[in-house]
């Protein structure tokens, strides 16, 4: 297991909190001694029973400024209260947040694209639903390509998780809400000039100034269906033009099952009372347990899930729901989660970040409908809000575009006839 380098500043921990800061528990905060501290502390660095991967991670809220309920004008406000000690950034970044905001109204609303040339890696990789890119040039031709076809488009930002990450990088996972005007065309068709507003999440990974590897996902069926297209239409006219750039042989090896064989899946339990192994449980437990009854344990009873294409689910009966009918569509889907970030907020209060990935096969009736029997990827970062150890708040976004791209791979040739507004 690669060794953490996440520092804990003694000066930086309120007397109240140590129990927290050091232990990331989510219990009550008491005072201990110094013997209890640094056995904690190897506790926290002690290598996990069953796997050498690490994948939890925690920021101190105290080095940044958080966004909490500002906007970015309240938010650049805050600038000189806090500082976080950054090194090889820009002096003009306050903080880690304060980096990710500014660069993204900077690049966006600003239009000051060359920015990323000073702000991105020149080999940077970004991992998307639809695949993986590599080089700055992509992120710089994107951006140009979105901001002609959405020339207004405002970005706020909802949440910034951050943590640190593996030497001496810093990670975070960035929530937002668009707003924005269709007045130029894109791979979709034709300008339509409809306002639409959607979710997107970038997860970073920077060091020295620079951006290297990011993570992006966005709820494009929403968008599609806002614009008045078919969205099964626009995934066909993907699928076509993406034939093309299928490897003439073999794509895909293996095939992600939640089962080993006959055996059941296997069921984690948490490893301490940190609130980062108790959505490693709860993930576990429901999305590849199918333990669906269990969201009643895991989650507040009036609990909200903001789903794709701006959906709300209230309660457990409408949040269970949603787990039945996606899980439906894949059921014996193998879910992995990639990372989790976690920043408390309050003494009992945290917003925690996790990434992940589905593979499996479309095989069953469910959310996506008539099964495709294809072979399916879904890359997904879920926020949530974790208050007395249940989930107050989850925002989950995928791209359910791309599983539609996806069942209709190779289904699509020359003279299928596609109907575009």
């Amino acid at each position: 297991m690669k060794k953490t380098d996440d520092k804990i500043k003694e000066k930086a921990v309120p007397e109240k909190d140590k129990y927290n800061k050091l232990t990331h528990k989510r219990g009550p905060s008491f005072k201990m001694d110094k013997k209890d501290d640094n056995k904690n502390i190897k506790n926290m660095n002690k290598k996990p029973e069953k796997t050498d991967k690490k994948m939890i991670y925690y920021g101190d809220s105290s080095l940044v400024n958080s966004l909490k309920t500002h906007d970015y004008s309240s938010y650049i406000e805050l600038e000189g209260k806090k500082k976080q000690e950054m090194k090889g950034f820009d002096s003009e970044y306050n903080d880690f947040v304060d980096f990710i905001m500014k660069i993204t109204h900077n690049i966006w609303e600003k239009k000051g694209i060359g920015i990323i040339y000073d702000t991105y890696s020149a080999n940077v990789i970004v991992h998307t639903p639809a695949g993986t890119n590599y080089g700055v040039y992509g992120v710089i031709s994107g951006t140009l390509q979105t901001l002609h076809s959405f020339p207004d488009r405002k970005l706020l930002g909802q949440n910034v998780i951050w943590s640190n990450g593996d030497d001496g990088s810093l990670v975070s996972s960035h929530r937002i809400q668009s707003i924005s005007t269709n007045y130029g065309d894109n791979s979709y068709g034709k300008a339509t000039g409809k306002k639409v507003s959607f979710r997107t999440v970038a997860e970073c990974i920077a060091k020295n100034n620079k951006i290297y590897e990011e993570w992006l996902v966005r709820d494009n069926l929403w968008i599609v269906k806002q614009l008045g297209y078919d969205p099964d239409e626009i995934a066909k006219k993907l699928a076509k033009a993406s034939k093309d750039k299928e490897p003439a042989l073999q794509s895909k090896f293996g095939l992600g099952e939640s089962m080993e064989g006959q055996i059941k899946p296997e069921l984690y339990n948490a490893k301490d009372s940190s609130v980062g192994e108790l959505v490693l449980e709860m993930i576990s437990h429901i999305w590849n347990c199918k333990l669906i009854n269990e969201v009643e344990k895991y989650y507040h009873e009036n609990a909200v899930n903001h789903f794709i294409c701006d959906m709300d689910l209230n309660g457990y009966d409408n949040i269970q729901g949603m787990f039945v009918s996606l899980f439906a569509s894949f059921p014996n889907a193998a879910i992995e989660v990639e990372r989790i970030s976690c920043n408390q907020r309050e003494e009992n209060s945290w917003d925690v970040a996790v990434r992940w990935r589905l593979n499996g096969v479309h095989e069953g009736y469910g959310y996506f409908g008539k099964p495709s029997g294809k072979r399916i990827e879904v890359l997904g970062i879920n926020h949530y809000n974790i208050v007395d150890n249940k989930v107050k708040e989850e925002w989950m976004t995928f791209d359910g575009l791309e599983v539609l791209r996806q069942m209709y791979l190779n289904e699509v040739d020359e003279d299928t006839e596609i109907n575009e507004l």
